[in-house]
């Protein structure tokens, strides 16, 4: 049975940091992209970051670019996702995704979502 279990989430002051990790169990990604997806309470999950399965190509969402970094370690089946600068409106639930196959296809498997809340 695949699962995604992300953590690092948590309460932050307006431009502080978090590191959210993901690891999968269940089977390997290491060939597959993952990404990382979120969603803010009354609106629609959207993307947030993408990376390929080498780690070699990155993708983001304009609204975090320059401040979020995603990156993997395929001998842990782990992606992590470190934001920066975070802003109020970067509070939502994230969610791991993995494979991801891009940004409107519906990924092959979704984690269960860590808290990020921003405080200004």
């Amino acid at each position: 049975q695949v699962q995604l279990v992300e953590s690092g989430g948590g309460l932050v002051q307006a431009g502080g940091s978090l590191r959210l990790s993901c690891a999968a169990s269940g089977r390997t990604f290491s060939s597959y992209a993952m990404g990382w997806f979120r969603q803010a309470p009354g609106k629609e999950r959207e993307f947030v970051a993408a990376i390929s399965w080498s780690g070699g190509s990155t993708y983001y969402a304009d609204s975090v670019k320059g401040r979020f970094t995603i990156s993997r370690d395929n001998a842990k089946n782990t992606v992590y996702l470190q934001m920066n600068s975070l802003k109020p409106e970067d509070t939502a639930v994230y969610y791991c995704a993995a494979p991801f196959y891009g940004v409107g296809v519906r990924p092959g498997h979704w984690g269960q979502g860590t808290q990020v809340t921003v405080s200004s």
